[in-house]
């Protein structure tokens, strides 16, 4: 994975959330950053925005972490 694409993932997930670019790690789960479904739907439209990509529903269920939805951007990136 770029390093590139786990940024811009990073920094929309920080401005959705209003947190600190640098408190959130590629490793971070979405329960230690406190994040919930709701919000969860927030940050995908956001990278749906940032990438110009659409996130499938069912691929959208599974994303738990900050490396699942920078891993899943990248793959629809690709296809693009």
């Amino acid at each position: 994975m770029s390093d590139e694409v786990m940024q811009r993932v990073i920094s929309v997930i920080a401005k959705a959330q209003h947190i600190p670019v640098e408190s959130i790690a590629p490793d971070s789960t979405f329960e230690e950053l406190k994040i919930d479904s709701l919000d969860g739907i927030n940050i995908l439209f956001a990278l749906e925005g940032e990438f110009d990509i659409s996130i499938p529903d069912d691929a959208a269920r599974e994303i738990r972490s900050v490396r699942q939805m920078a891993d899943g951007a990248e793959k629809l990136i690709a296809r693009a």
